[in-house]
């Protein structure tokens, strides 16, 4: 079984779930698309996120998915699965479960019921109790979505209270002085190391966040190779070639991380790619206007223009 662990780097692409036109579960092309993140050089894979449209799926259908995507995977790369629920017992369910099928580990969010820092820090102990000593996790930290801010002082106080929590999927805004303040952390002997993958927006910051020390990335983009691509140029220290590589898709992952029609946007444009065969996004769900694809298709021909450029 693929595992990952708290030296985990590179990128884990949150990967959408695909759907027929009727809103069916598309297990075709969820091969497909298993094909082409893998194709695209990721180094692991992270389903039923929030982006996953995971809150749509029923217990069975979830169980359905993972384990398609992980019969595809076989055991290639690591396989984290989206584990936040309302209650433990539902958590503790789907967590059994996906372990048992071969899932590398899971994520975990705080409720949005959660105030105060003492409820974080005594929600994640439960969590920790939950989930038991042989699962590892991903502290998920994206008040955007959660409504909860979780201070640096508080995701501290997490990690030392969890042993097996080894990543941290860090997509705050703005976060980077946040990102910082973690990492010197670490350098300074305070926690234990953990791998920081940063979620913001399809990338938007990740030239900043790896220039900051971050690992590398965990969140989705139509064009993942952009990620992969930043992500091993910085490995090597050839940081304005990154930036520059980055600097080309910019125009398409702001214009992806619109409120509302972002996950719309995105699987459009992987069903022009051929990656899925449809780019339905489950009710309710947002559909494009013909002047939104009139949008991406300038975009996309200007981002093939640029990249031509920099080669």
């Amino acid at each position: 079984m693929s595992q990952f662990n708290r030296n985990s780097r590179g990128v884990y692409l949150i990967a959408v779930t695909p759907f027929k036109e009727n809103g069916a579960l598309d297990l075709e092309s969820t091969d497909s698309m298993v094909d082409f993140y893998l194709d695209c050089g990721v180094t692991g894979l992270t389903i039923l996120g929030i982006m996953g449209e995971a809150t749509k799926l029923t217990a069975e259908e979830s169980k359905t998915f993972v384990a398609r995507v992980l019969k595809r995977v076989n055991d290639r790369v690591p396989v984290v699965v989206g584990a936040s629920a309302p209650g433990f017992a539902p958590m503790k369910e789907l967590t059994t479960s996906v372990m048992d099928m071969g899932a590398a580990g899971v994520m975990v969010a705080p409720p949005s019921t959660l105030r105060t820092d003492d409820q974080i820090t005594a929600y994640f102990d439960m969590v920790n109790e939950t989930l038991g000593p042989d699962v590892p996790w991903c502290l998920q930290d994206h008040p955007v979505s959660t409504g909860v801010q979780m201070s640096t002082a508080v995701i501290l106080k997490i990690l030392k209270n969890s042993p097996n929590c080894v990543m941290l999927k860090h997509e705050d805004s703005p976060g980077l002085n946040k990102l910082s303040g973690i990492i010197a952390s670490i350098a300074k002997k305070e926690i234990e190391r953990v791998s920081i993958l940063t979620g913001n927006g399809g990338g938007l910051f990740l030239t900043e966040e790896m220039i900051r020390g971050a690992d590398g990335a965990m969140t989705g983009f139509a064009y993942p190779e952009m990620m992969v691509s930043v992500c091993e140029l910085f490995a090597k220290g050839d940081i304005e070639k990154a930036c520059d590589v980055y600097d080309a898709y910019l125009p398409l992952a702001k214009y992806e991380q619109q409120a509302n029609i972002g996950l719309a946007v995105r699987k459009h444009i992987l069903a022009e790619r051929g990656v899925i065969a449809s780019a339905a996004v489950r009710k309710p769900g947002p559909k494009l206007s013909p002047a939104d694809i009139k949008d991406i298709e300038r975009l996309t021909i200007r981002q093939t223009k640029r990249l031509k450029e920099i080669e």
